[in-house]
């Protein structure tokens, strides 16, 4: 990137860079033009926010630690609290958020968490800022940026993400509030192509929001969703990864996105959910390994996989089979039902069991810290964490 040689070597970022009420700063831009007879003229970008942005990249992806993904709409939240008999309203949505950024020591395990816009400006049950209690844990706010997906006309029945219009306004906001990290989530469907529209509308969208969310202080975390869905083998999987990533790094690039200041959340490289040839973690390891080595640059500085489905055990032991050799970035996880679905259970509405769905979710981010750092061994996990979670055409 042309924009990198204008970043010096940047520490992690101090929980004490990231607190709510910092004024809100003015991208500026540094131009660099060719000789004025010159044919064509070369334009440097340079956000004034780009130590920043390295810094917060570092953050996130630091030794042992992930992030935990707890954006779902509300629409989805209900889904999960109807799941344990609970009603979608703010206040059980609120009793179960403040749940997950209260469990004593988390951010041990946990360097971000990824929010829906109702969480960044929610208090917790006792009147703290959700915000303000990640931060004392040292965790990174961050935020979701996206509209959803809709349909894309002219397309095999695929998707795209909306959500460009008024983001500048919105990211800028968002960072005021206290976030320093963005996601913007898209998908690829297999069994329905994927056509070259589609994956082309992908990658250009997720380029156009990671330079957004840069020009306003936030990390973009760039998330091209291959669904499970399929009886595809993994080479097929392979085979389309390949080519999503080859897009989506053309047009990062197109759109002046500064690599070192971004975070990853891939899909693992898995065979589609009812293929009947099921891969082992070492297969799993192996062809997503390939995948990032093919087509991720070393500049990026975190890896954050989804788990997309598959059970908090084999999102775990798939992590870890690929932490088994040193890497040239941070491997890593972003993680939803693979952390919280068992806390969830356990917490199951009451609030005399919030204790032991707060252990329950410290159990599952000790785990997946552990194969972070390639140390996951399996031993001890229940059932309930091995129960697969795929859920056909889901929706998030």
């Amino acid at each position: 990137m042309a924009s990198a040689s204008l970043i010096k070597s940047s520490p992690v970022l101090d929980k004490a860079e990231f607190v709510k009420g910092q004024s809100l700063r003015q991208p500026s831009v540094s131009v660099v033009r060719c000789h004025p007879n010159a044919v064509t003229s070369l334009t440097i970008r340079a956000s004034s926010y780009a130590d920043e942005l390295v810094k917060t990249a570092k953050t996130v992806a630091s030794p042992g630690r992930g992030i935990l993904a707890m954006d779902e709409s509300n629409a989805t939240c209900g889904k999960r609290l109807a799941s344990i008999g609970l009603e979608n309203t703010e206040a059980n949505r609120q009793a179960y958020r403040t749940l997950l950024v209260t469990a004593p020591g988390l951010g041990q395990y946990i360097s971000g968490a990824i929010l829906f816009e109702e969480t960044l400006y929610q208090s917790t049950t006792d009147g703290k800022k959700m915000v303000d209690v990640l931060v004392k844990q040292n965790i990174v706010p961050g935020i979701k940026v996206d509209k959803g997906l809709v349909p894309l006309a002219g397309s095999n029945d695929e998707s795209w993400c909306q959500g460009l219009d008024g983001l500048a306004s919105r990211t800028a906001a968002y960072y005021q509030q206290g976030a320093r990290f963005a996601k913007w989530r898209t998908v690829v469907s297999i069994p329905n192509g994927p056509s070259a529209l589609a994956v082309k509308e992908a990658a250009w969208g997720l380029a156009r929001y990671a330079a957004i969310a840069q020009d306003n202080g936030l990390v973009p975390i760039v998330e091209p969703e291959i669904l499970l869905d399929g009886e595809h083998g993994i080479d097929r999987t392979f085979e389309v990864a390949l080519k999503v990533w080859a897009e989506v790094f053309f047009y990062l690039a197109e759109n002046n996105v500064l690599f070192e200041g971004i975070l990853l959340k891939p899909s693992m490289v898995t065979p589609g959910a009812e293929c009947k040839e099921k891969a082992t973690p070492e297969q799993v390891a192996d062809y997503t390994l390939k995948l990032l080595h093919r087509r991720i640059p070393p500049a990026v500085p975190g890896i954050m996989f989804l788990s997309g489905g598959q059970s908090e055990v084999e999102a775990t032991l798939n992590l870890n089979a690929m932490n088994q050799a040193p890497n040239p970035w941070h491997v890593s996880f972003s993680y939803a039902r693979a952390l919280q679905n068992t806390c969830l259970k356990t917490w199951g509405g009451r609030p005399e069991n919030v204790k032991a769905a707060q252990d329950t979710l410290l159990v599952r981010a000790k785990a997946n810290s552990l194969a972070q750092l390639g140390k996951y061994t399996g031993e001890g996990e229940s059932d309930e964490a091995k129960k697969g979670m795929f859920v056909k055409g889901y929706v998030y």
